[in-house]
């Protein structure tokens, strides 16, 4: 047994010892199949429960000021379907309170039209509006329906009171639309004129499922934010791995989770905060959760900042004992080819080679995905394979998006 898998199964035997001990102290807990009778729960029984599981997600970043007195209208591609729809409103950047005077949720026809009768407001302790103070986040009501897989959802919000930098997702690679006043009751697409790349506010959407089904959360860059795959199309990596696990039988891991931030780096803030900051709200915080998808690296690599090899698996190794520490599997993938990019050098790509080096061998993730041996040129593993280039030798095209998530070992995800 590697030493990752020691470590795992030695916390989910603290876990049980734990529920054991003190899951009567709870009604939650006595009101769980067997918790009373001490009768072990069986995957019946288990799949007739229900959790909260992440359907999507972007990763919260800081932005520009924005108008006090406009709606949005988000349009998001679901993962894993199922009751109860919530939605999670995110001023993790603001300085002051945001007030959400109304949110609906409707299933989007086209553009930024809504399938007639699909727009249903949304509550937040009751009250249709609800103010956000600087920093914090809110979860909406549950929204009692049932809402399928791969659908396009469409989140409107009217917001007040915005000042000052706003919370939000820079590179959607999907159009939203905006408009000044209140228009997010509305189904129809006349008053939506302000089409937009990015998403705002809205940063998580859950909803209830069997309790045997967990989500992945990919935690990246540009290159799992989509970056050069087609706009309007979900070409992401990410989207691929989703329609793969939705068409897979047998398998628990449904829901994806996209936590790609365009620029993003391991050790250091920047283009967003590093994964290593901001791990527990765009990852850890997610419900439903069972695996975390590592692939990050590039860009601490390329950065020319004397980051090292043994710097990078510091970082590395701090994130896989958090993630395990709250009970989840990681898996990691090798960092992909970048010769032809303006910052790549001898001693940049020595590092990279050093830290997939420690990705394959180390026995420190959960599981390994070989994102380099798949993506690079047979006769210059350095170059990006040209038939997956985006153009600019760092980022995967459409089909190598594809051809990452079809290297993906779906049973990897909930093997730990």
């Amino acid at each position: 047994m590697s030493g990752a898998r020691f470590r795992r199964r030695a916390v989910g035997v603290v876990s049980a010892l734990l529920l054991a001990v003190c899951g009567p102290l709870t009604a939650s807990a006595s009101a769980q199949p067997g918790a009373s009778s001490g009768t072990p729960v069986t995957p019946a029984v288990e799949a007739r429960a229900k959790h909260s599981v992440v359907t999507w997600g972007a990763s919260a970043d800081r932005q520009g000021a924005g108008p006090a007195d406009r709606s949005y209208r988000l349009v998001v591609r679901t993962s894993v379907g199922g009751t109860n729809l919530r939605i999670r409103l995110s001023n993790a950047f603001g300085e002051h309170p945001v007030t959400f005077a109304s949110a609906y949720a409707g299933l989007r026809k086209q553009g930024a039209e809504l399938v007639h009768g699909s727009n249903r407001r949304l509550s937040f302790g009751g009250a249709a509006s609800v103010t956000v103070p600087a920093g914090e986040t809110v979860l909406s009501d549950p929204l009692p329906g049932t809402l399928a897989a791969q659908s396009d959802l469409v989140i409107s919000l009217y917001v007040t009171g915005a000042q000052g930098p706003t919370t939000g997702h820079g590179m959607a690679m999907q159009t939203n639309y905006a408009t000044a006043g209140d228009h997010a009751a509305e189904e129809g697409a006349a008053n939506w004129t302000d089409p937009m790349g990015s998403w705002y506010w809205l940063d998580a959407v859950d909803v209830e499922t069997s309790a045997a089904v967990g989500s992945v959360v990919t935690l990246g860059d540009s290159i799992t934010d989509g970056w050069a795959s087609t706009t309007d199309q979900n070409r992401r990596w990410p989207d691929y791995l989703s329609r793969r696990l939705q068409a897979a039988s047998g398998l628990t891991a449904k829901g994806v989770a996209n936590e790609g931030i365009s620029g993003n780096k391991v050790l250091a803030d920047g283009a967003g905060q590093a994964a290593l900051n901001r791990l527990q709200r765009d990852v850890l915080s997610q419900p439903g959760v069972r695996t975390v998808f590592l692939f990050e690296g590039i860009n601490d690599i390329k950065a020319h900042s004397g980051v090292t090899v043994d710097d990078m698996i510091a970082g590395y190794r701090q994130i896989i004992d958090r993630a395990h520490a709250a009970g989840k599997c990681v898996v990691g993938a090798t960092v992909m080819p970048f010769k032809g990019w303006s910052e790549y050098d001898a001693a940049s790509e020595a590092v990279r080679q050093g830290v997939n080096d420690w990705i394959r061998n180390s026995g420190a993730l959960d599981a390994v995905t070989d994102f380099d041996r798949i993506t690079r040129n047979p006769y210059d593993p350095q170059l990006i394979l040209p038939f997956f280039d985006g153009g600019d030798h760092l980022h995967p095209n459409d089909k190598g998006m594809q051809a990452m998530a079809d290297a993906v070992d779906l049973g990897s995800l909930t093997s730990c």
